[in-house]
């Protein structure tokens, strides 16, 4: 092990609890022990993949969070007395490998639940309302401290909870939290005074407007989240572990609006004096550990870290909160370990949560230990597999509903949470081992041919290019995407240790030469090239993303996400962009979470940078381009309450991000797979789980 990274396998307490080392898997919704938004019960998929982590060396395994009242079907938590049996024979067999675990406890979301386009018809619909009470009863599921705006939909506000219902709450967190110590559990985390759920909404002074003993004063916010450790620790004694997950700071302006790092705001929740506060008053009244970042559901982004917030984002606030508090802090938010270990070395922090990189690698802390971090696959920070709620104008939560009922999936290793549909099954038949030709090296090419080899047969790859990774190389090469850069490294690293054959600057055309018993094509995909006059003026976004020189403003046509974060790379640049999109928001796409969509239309917004909604392109100049913008009349409604306006805006230069169309290969006479882009633009998610399920056909 490198010697950096000692001080992460130290042992610590949590009041008598030891705990082997200072690595903390943190929770994530999907991998909550009794279920997720279905009847609870013990779920056995949660089961293998929580063990999995503790074989792994994990010091402290918290499982997802767990809601004390279900949100289908209305089943408070202590009612299967069933799942508790089970769950004790599952402690024994994770104490096996000396990691201890946590449950974590929620009041619910209040205004965070995330409310879809059904649940608006169900809601707003009297009828449907009352025929889905028992079901999804959504009057009881959003309820909240006050009455409050929704975070993703106008459509079904939050009603104030009554007094009743949170004695409800604390009885239930009680009972639970005693079933669950009689189970063999090793403790509970109660969630949260942290990232604007239910709790967090009664101790935030712009969520909580009420006038009782459960709002006003500090004391006041905090007491309900006091209130359930004091009858938890009545009804399982003192030495019984209580973790609090607390958010330090809101980073919060208001309803969905968040402060991007680096801006200057004015905080309407908990700011850095009242967290200190709040932190000593929270664990006087019984807390034994404090499991902390920022943020809340407004600005998302500090509890669910994209790609473009920085590592450690959390770190300085919550080191505040160790010097002010006596019990152990956790800080976790794209933490690095080598960060991690000197924090703790230098007793500015007790341990270190980590969550989705155990999605993308569930050994990947054994890997560290034993010096094969250059084996470990990254979490890339996409929330296309796990967390992948897109929100956008109009639109509540686009997701599917097999995402939304399955959730700690990974875009990057397809058999995450999902043992019973992505797994490889080895062939153990020699005559049934097949060669395989796999025309395009890109990641696609990569995923197919290292899970063919590990299947058993005999991958060979042709790429036309002089490198593996395909466009993948130049979509990871912008400033913030060095995760990008270490996948695109561990998939050449997977070639090579797999001994994979691979044939660079081999352009294929026909199979007369290539003898093999099945062919899979994975060519990519070219970019959409707009039809307009001037147009050659401009440059695609891989042209700029090789390196392509631009000037100092520069128009971006299309507002997804590739254009957003080309606009986003050419502002930390230093240039001048503006972006150009033809719908009525930016990213209006399905699958780019809401964490990470709202950071790049924050720090728009934060940056002043001009976007053009509504509007087209309809010619490139040599210093400018002209639109179309399509705007409201004021006052006028039905098929003429729009007018479109023209307009000319100078630029030095223009890059085309308006999507990609496929570019397979087409050899007659052989049967061929189609895989990735080349068969349907996707992200790569769609590209990584696509080349699993071929690769599990042959």
């Amino acid at each position: 092990m490198d010697a950096k990274l000692e001080p992460l396998f130290t042992p610590w307490k949590i009041r008598n609890l030891e705990i082997k080392n200072r690595i903390v898997m943190t929770s994530m919704g999907g991998t909550s022990i009794f279920g997720w938004m279905e009847n609870n019960q013990f779920d056995e998929e949660a089961s293998k993949f929580l063990l999995k982590v503790a074989k792994n060396n994990v010091g402290l395994v918290l499982p997802g969070i767990q809601p004390i009242y279900n949100p289908m079907y209305g089943q408070w938590l202590y009612e299967n007395k069933k799942m508790y049996a089970k769950l004790a024979d599952f402690m024994d067999e994770l104490h096996k490998t000396g990691a201890k675990m946590f449950v974590q406890l929620t009041a619910g979301f209040g205004r965070a639940f995330t409310i879809t386009k059904m649940m608006e018809k169900l809601y707003t619909n009297p009828i449907l309302r009352a025929i889905s009470k028992p079901i999804m009863d959504l009057d009881k599921i959003t309820a909240s401290a006050s009455e409050l705006p929704n975070r993703w939909s106008d459509k079904v506000p939050s009603r104030e909870l009554t007094k009743e219902e949170i004695k409800d709450f604390i009885n239930a967190f009680a009972n639970v939290a005693y079933m669950l110590k009689n189970a063999g559990v090793d403790g509970v985390e109660i969630h949260a005074v942290h990232e604007g759920y239910l709790l967090d909404q009664f101790a935030t002074k712009y969520t909580n407007h009420r006038t009782d003993e459960y709002g006003g004063s500090l004391e006041n916010r905090y007491r309900f989240a006091v209130e359930i450790v004091k009858a938890i620790k009545d009804m399982c004694g003192n030495d019984f572990p209580v973790s609090l997950r607390f958010s330090a700071v809101s980073k919060t302006k208001g309803f969905r609006k968040g402060a991007v790092p680096g801006e200057e705001y004015e905080e309407v929740g908990r700011d850095l004096k009242e967290a200190i506060i709040a932190s000593k008053y929270l664990t006087q009244a019984g807390y034994d550990m404090l499991n902390c970042d920022n943020g809340t559901y407004d600005a998302w982004y500090y509890a669910h870290p994209p790609i473009y917030m920085p590592e450690n984002c959390n770190v300085k606030e919550i080191e505040v909160i160790k010097k002010n508090v006596t019990v152990p802090v956790v800080c976790a938010g794209r933490m690095d370990p080598y960060f991690g270990a000197k924090e703790i070395e230098e007793g500015k922090l007790d341990a270190i949560g980590f969550a989705r990189q155990f999605l993308a690698d569930q050994e990947w802390v054994t890997k560290l230990m034993f010096d094969d971090k250059e084996d470990i696959r990254p979490c890339i920070c996409c929330h296309n597999g796990c967390f992948n709620m897109a929100h956008y104008k109009g639109v509540p939560n686009d997701q599917d509903l097999k995402d939304a009922l399955h959730m700690a999936r990974c875009a990057v290793n397809a058999q995450t949470m999902q043992s019973d549909v992505h797994y490889l099954k080895p062939i153990t038949d020699y005559k049934k081992r097949k060669k395989v030709a796999i025309i395009g090296g890109g990641i696609a090419g990569m995923e197919v041919a290292r899970d063919l080899k590990l299947r058993g047969h005999t991958p060979v790859i042709y790429e036309k290019s002089d490198h593996l990774g395909g466009v993948f190389k130049e979509a990871s090469s912008a400033s913030f995407k060095g995760k990008l850069r270490d996948l695109l490294n561990w998939y050449i690293r997977q070639m090579d240790k797999l001994q994979i054959e691979v044939h660079l600057n081999t352009e294929v055309k026909s199979f007369e030469h290539i003898i093999a018993d099945n062919y899979i094509i994975c060519t990519g995909s070219t970019p959409v090239v707009p039809k307009v006059l001037g147009y050659e003026r401009g440059i695609d976004a891989l042209e700029f993303l090789k390196g392509k020189e631009v000037g100092r403003d520069v128009a971006v046509i299309g507002g997804g996400l590739t254009g957003c974060e080309i606009a986003y790379e050419l502002s930390l640049m230093g240039k001048h962009p503006f972006i150009v999109e033809m719908k009525q928001d930016l990213i209006c796409q399905k699958g780019v979470c809401l964490a990470n969509s709202s950071y790049l239309r924050d720090y728009f917004e934060y940056k002043k940078i001009p976007i053009y909604l509504n509007s087209v392109l309809t010619r490139v100049w040599e210093d400018s381009i002209s639109i179309k913008t399509k705007v409201e009349k004021e006052g006028v409604k039905g098929k003429n309450k729009h007018t479109i306006v023209e307009k000319s805006i100078p630029c030095d230069s223009v890059i085309y991000a308006i999507g990609y169309k496929p570019n397979p290969l087409h050899i007659k006479g052989k049967k061929t797979y189609i895989v990735g882009d080349c068969k349907e633009v996707g992200n790569l998610r769609t590209v990584i789980w696509q080349a699993y399920e071929v690769a599990m056909k042959i």
